[in-house]
C-alpha cells in the first residue's frame, strides 16, 4: 500500500472539515495524489477532482465552484477512508455453498439455522410477496420461486417425498 495514504487522508480530512479551505493548497495535495498514488481508484478520483478544485482555487468567491470542489474532495476522502479502513472477517474467502433448505431461508430473509415456526415463514413470505407479486410490479418467475421456497419450508415432508 502507498506510504503516503495516511498523510493524504489526514490532509484531506483537515481540508474537508475546514469551513473555507484554501483551494490552492488543496489543489497541490490532490495533484500529488493524482501523480503518485499507486491505487488506481485513488488516482482516478484525484484526476477527476483536479479541474473542479482548480476552478475553486481560481475563483474562491464563486460559491458554486466551491460546492463542486467540496463534493469532489469528498469522493477522494471516501476512497482514502475505504483504503485505510480495517478489514475484518474472512474477506475474499470462499463462500459456503448453501443447502436447498438454507437457500430457501435466505430467499425469505430467515435465519439459516434453527427451527422455524410456520407463522415466521408465512410472515416473511407475506412481507416479500407485497413487493414481488406481479400485480405489484414484481417479476413473475421471482414470485413463483418465492412461493416455492415458502411451500418447501412450510411442508418439508412433501419436499422429501414422504
Amino acid at each position: 500500500m502507498d506510504r503516503h495514504i495516511a498523510e493524504w487522508r489526514h490532509a484531506v480530512d483537515r481540508y474537508w472539515q475546514a469551513e473555507g479551505p484554501d483551494w490552492t493548497e488543496v489543489a497541490h495535495v490532490v495533484a500529488g495524489i493524482a501523480a503518485t498514488a499507486e491505487e488506481a481508484d485513488l488516482r482516478h478520483a484525484a484526476t477527476q477532482a483536479m479541474p473542479s478544485i482548480s476552478n475553486a482555487a481560481a475563483s474562491p468567491q464563486d460559491r458554486m465552484s466551491s460546492v463542486v470542489a467540496r463534493r469532489r474532495l469528498g469522493v477522494i476522502r471516501d476512497v482514502l477512508h475505504e483504503l485505510t479502513a480495517p478489514k475484518f472477517g474472512r474477506r475474499g474467502a470462499e463462500q459456503k455453498v448453501l443447502s436447498e433448505d438454507e437457500r430457501y431461508r435466505a430467499m425469505l430473509g430467515l435465519p439459516l439455522d434453527g427451527r422455524l415456526a410456520a407463522s415466521e415463514i408465512h410472515q416473511a413470505f407475506r412481507r416479500l410477496a407485497k413487493r414481488m407479486h406481479p400485480d405489484a410490479g414484481g417479476d413473475a418467475p421471482a414470485f413463483l420461486a418465492l412461493s416455492a421456497a415458502r411451500d418447501a419450508l412450510m411442508h418439508p415432508a412433501h419436499k422429501k417425498g414422504g
